[in-house]
């Protein structure tokens, strides 16, 4: 399907990577852009077994383009934000993981489209604020949600409220980021990352994406049947089966000290 101009992508073996594309805008993130994410992974290749979602220049995204802000009416900034949910959902619960590349701005919408992808490797110089508090708009791609379930409701909060920006270390001491890298570094791990993912059964990466998230949000007594459902899918699944048997056999890995 065809892309806007303000993505790019590419292919690296059973890796798929798609780039934010617009530099002399620190990839702010208009319809075009949104709308074009959702038909790429609407559209994802049924050999890719991970993405990888990277940036051109030295922003991951700088957020929503507020130039599209100004005409809106309250229904069409309702349906607009309702957009936006359905394309970030495709990631978060779409057929394969998804690791995400950040360096420089990781805010606003780039901080709602980073918390929707599974991994998050940050380079050194990336940094993260929510202003929407300072623009006197509120979150609309999800941030609400996603963002509490990273760091807590009261520290988006005081984000939100003070503008207070957190930089490469604090975000992932915090949670914002599962890997911190150095600068230029970001994509060759998250490449590496993608990697690991894309030898995994398929079956797990699809449980971890779309039956861990209900589990850990269940009460427990549903949760742990939902567990039992799961690991018994899994279990049962041939590829498992044969995994199990090298492992057995010697013929697999063990888990070694770091």
């Amino acid at each position: 399907m065809p892309l806007p101009s303000s993505l790019q992508t590419e292919r690296r073996g059973e890796i798929a990577i798609l780039r934010l594309a617009r530099p002399e805008k620190r990839n702010a993130l208009n319809d075009p852009t949104v709308e074009g994410i959702g038909s790429f992974f609407a559209s994802l290749a049924a050999d890719a077994k991970a993405v990888v979602l990277d940036a051109v220049g030295d922003n991951f995204s700088a957020g929503l383009d507020l130039s599209e802000l100004s005409e809106r009416s309250t229904v069409e900034g309702v349906a607009h934000s309702m957009m936006w949910h359905r394309v970030f959902e495709q990631i978060e619960l779409g057929r394969v993981p998804v690791v995400a590349v950040l360096k420089g701005a990781v805010v606003g919408g780039g901080l709602e489209l980073a918390a929707a992808a599974h991994i998050r490797v940050a380079e050194r110089s990336a940094y993260y604020a929510l202003p929407e508090g300072q623009r006197g708009i509120f979150v609309g791609g999800g941030a609400s949600v996603r963002v509490p379930r990273l760091i807590g409701a009261a520290r988006m909060a005081d984000m939100m409220l003070t503008g207070r920006v957190y930089g490469a270390e604090e975000g992932q001491a915090l949670g914002l980021s599962h890997y911190l890298v150095e600068a230029g570094q970001g994509l060759t791990r998250a490449l590496e990352l993608a990697g690991k993912i894309a030898l995994n059964a398929p079956i797990t990466n699809f449980a971890v994406i779309h039956a861990l998230p209900r589990i850990a949000e269940a009460n427990p007594r549903e949760g742990f049947m939902l567990e039992a459902l799961m690991a018994a899918v899994a279990q049962g699944s041939d590829e498992a089966k044969d995994r199990l048997r090298a492992f057995l056999e010697k013929r697999a890995k063990k888990v070694t000290e770091f």
